[in-house]
């Protein structure tokens, strides 16, 4: 079964309603599929306090279902579907959703976002909100004056360390290998924090506490002859061993970096394929906030607007 749209928004969250919003107004008719989890990563988030317009503070689903009903106040045809294959090599574009359906899209807009890597322990689910986070400028503010742990070697673990220790009055480093991986500028940065206390050789193997975070278990130097057992207290535990960009369908049309994050023409939405956008963490390496992945939405309603009207459709 086929279905043609003008605009085809792939994935929710702040980049995926924010385009539904805005091509809504412009009377684009978007679709808009949500995915595998409808308001994306910031519906596993608690409190969100860095979200303009929210005084006193909202928590992720909270904001997430304010946005969808805003999207759909202006008519938005929002479905729980996910995008399973892409044929992007000529207009109008083809999406499956869910292996069945067949959607022929004059635009796309690819809001998918960034799936962030766990360590893969039952504890990391068990105190997901409470203690455990992979953002560190999105929760920091939670532990001020507090003690954390970061566990990743290199430039996103020594900057999340870095941040965090502006707020927090210990970070522990958590490196499985002997030394860091991130660059010169940023093992700098951390081997000369006071704050920071690096722990080279140790892995998490669980965390504990009473419904919240308040230590982690450690191996130190596993497998090797002096091997040994660490335990530290903590409040918080930050995940910073990167994100997966959630692309892979779209790799065979559209230009990726190593990583796999969408490449996009600087200071725009545009993907290597004319009327094809990617707004949020999916083309975000660097920020991965609720608000920018909102102000890339909003361009890329804008762009596909401006590209159906060029082509008078």
């Amino acid at each position: 079964m086929n279905e043609k749209v003008r605009c085809l928004i792939i994935g929710s969250g702040p980049a995926g309603y924010t385009a539904a919003i805005y091509a809504s107004r412009a009377n684009l008719s978007p679709v808009l599929y949500e995915g595998m989890q409808p308001g994306g990563q910031l519906t596993t988030t608690t409190e969100v306090e860095n979200f303009p317009g929210y005084p006193t503070g909202i928590t992720g689903t909270e904001l997430m279902e304010d946005l969808r009903k805003q999207a759909e106040r202006f008519g938005a045809d929002i479905r729980f579907g996910l995008a399973t294959a892409t044929d992007l090599s000529v207009s109008p574009y083809k999406v499956t959703i869910d292996g069945e359906k067949t959607i022929e899209a004059e635009t796309i807009i690819i809001s998918t976002g960034a799936t962030a890597q766990y360590l893969g322990l039952p504890d990391e689910q068990k105190y997901a909100g409470s203690g455990v986070s992979a953002c560190a400028t999105c929760d920091g503010f939670f532990y001020r004056k507090m003690t954390v742990a970061v566990v990743g070697g290199g430039d996103t673990a020594c900057e999340e360390a870095t941040y965090l220790a502006g707020l927090a009055s210990k970070v522990y480093l958590i490196v499985r290998k002997p030394a860091l991986r991130a660059s010169k500028i940023m093992q700098d940065r951390v081997l000369s924090n006071p704050k920071i206390e690096i722990l080279f050789e140790h892995e998490t193997v669980g965390l504990t506490g009473q419904n919240v975070v308040q230590g982690a278990d450690l191996v130190k130097r596993r497998g090797q002859a002096d091997e040994a057992k660490v335990h530290i207290d903590i409040d918080g535990f930050f995940l910073a061993i990167g994100h997966k960009p959630n692309s892979d369908i779209f790799k065979p049309w559209i230009e990726t970096d190593a990583v796999g994050y969408i490449k996009t023409i600087p200071g725009t939405p545009r993907t290597t394929v004319a009327g094809v956008y990617a707004a949020g963490d999916v083309a975000d390496p660097h920020y991965r906030q609720a608000i920018t992945a909102a102000g890339t939405g909003c361009q890329a309603a804008i762009e596909a607007e401006r590209y159906l009207s060029e082509k008078g459709l």
